[in-house]
């Protein structure tokens, strides 16, 4: 059995960055699963904004079937086959990425403490909460930099969808994590490093007792 780690905040708030700061103290035995991975292969016809704008930060703009399959299976210490989001063509490609098998977890995304199913897979349930204007900077420079958007609408699906929904969606979150974080710090990832470590010894541990019972067995 693997050991899951659940990493949710507002859309900038810093979680890939919070997740990968943890996961550059270890090597294959720790991996990170991004939530975007999942959003559906084409955004819902009927989910859209006032302004006639697909939802993306909506809860049913995300593939949730999917996403707990994979946890289950990445639980249960196996591999799984990850989809490629095409952030530019919101659209879910052909490809895919294997995950997996990983002694932990690091699950990061706006709804990853969303779904109480999902919620109860986690052994450590983290929500990032940083300031709105810091979040909207962060997402600005991402979307315009990395998957190709424009000034305008950027800000114009900020006020559209972001913005309510983490209002209504996200941030109610919080009260399921088992600690909050008000920045991505290095000081903040080296608690979360820690626990990382108790976890890679546990399991440790329980491997080498269950070689033993094993050796046991075999000589009965």
């Amino acid at each position: 059995m693997a050991y899951l780690i659940g990493v949710a905040g507002g859309s900038g708030s810093g979680k890939t960055t919070f997740a990968k700061k943890v996961l550059k103290e270890f090597g294959p035995e720790v991996s990170i699963l991004h939530m975007d991975s999942y959003y559906l292969p084409r955004p819902s016809a009927e989910l859209k904004t006032l302004a006639g704008r697909p939802n993306f930060d909506h809860p049913n703009a995300f593939d949730w079937p999917l996403i707990r399959e994979h946890l289950e299976l990445l639980k249960q210490g196996q591999e799984v086959n990850v989809p490629v989001y095409d952030f530019k063509t919101s659209s879910r490609t052909s490809q895919f990425h294997p995950i997996g098998p990983s002694e932990v977890i690091i699950c990061e995304g706006i709804f990853t403490l969303f779904d109480q199913e999902i919620r109860d897979l986690f052994d450590i349930r983290c929500f990032l909460y940083v300031d709105s204007d810091i979040r909207f900077i962060r997402r600005l420079h991402r979307d315009v930099q990395e998957r190709g958007r424009s000034l305008e609408s950027v800000i114009g699906q900020y006020y559209d969808s972001v913005r309510p929904m983490y209002q209504k969606y996200l941030d109610p979150q919080r009260q399921y994590a088992d600690f909050i974080v008000g920045e991505e710090t290095d000081t903040a990832a080296s608690i979360l490093t820690a626990k990382v470590k108790e976890f890679l010894q546990s399991s440790q541990q329980s491997k080498a007792w269950q070689n033993t019972e094993i050796k046991a067995h075999e000589h009965v």
